[in-house]
C-alpha cells in the first residue's frame, strides 16, 4: 500500500498535472499550427513557385509494377515533400513557443520590479510600544 500511495502522491503533485496539460495543449496547438501549415501559408508559396504542391514533391525509385501473380507493387519512393512541410511546421511551432515564452519572461520582469508595498513597524514593535503606552498610563 506504500508504494500505491507514494505513486499517488507523485501523480497529483503540482508538476505533473502542469506538465499534462501542457502536453494536452501542446498537442492541440501542434494541430492549429499544422492545419495553419497546410491550409493557409503552403498553397500560396507552392502557386508561387510554379504551382506546387510540396506534400506532392518526391523522388521515384522504381516504378509500379505488377507482380507474378497479378497483384499491384506500388512504387518506391522518397516523400521529400512532407519532409519540407514538417520541417516548416516545426520553425513556425518553435517561433511561436519562443514569443510565448519571451512574453511570459516580461511579464515576470515586471512582477520583480513593481516596488514592494511600505512595511511599517514589526508586531513585536507594536507591541512594545502598546507596553509602553500602558506603563505610562
Amino acid at each position: 500500500m506504500g508504494l500505491f500511495k507514494d505513486f499517488k502522491s507523485f501523480l497529483m503533485k503540482g508538476d505533473i498535472v502542469n506538465l499534462a496539460t501542457a502536453v494536452i495543449v501542446g498537442g492541440a496547438f501542434g494541430k492549429i499550427v499544422t492545419s495553419f501549415t497546410n491550409d493557409v501559408l503552403m498553397p500560396p508559396i507552392g502557386l508561387l513557385l510554379g504551382k506546387v504542391n510540396f506534400t506532392d514533391l518526391k523522388f521515384q525509385l522504381t516504378e509500379a509494377s505488377v507482380n507474378e501473380a497479378g497483384e499491384a507493387i506500388a512504387p518506391v519512393t522518397i516523400n521529400y515533400g512532407s519532409f519540407v512541410q514538417t520541417v516548416i511546421d516545426f520553425i513556425i511551432i518553435g517561433f511561436c513557443i519562443f514569443m510565448v515564452l519571451k512574453a511570459y519572461e516580461r511579464s515576470q520582469k515586471k512582477k520583480e520590479e513593481a516596488p514592494a508595498a511600505p512595511t511599517g513597524p514589526s508586531q513585536v514593535e507594536l507591541l512594545a510600544e502598546i507596553r509602553d503606552l500602558l506603563k505610562k498610563q
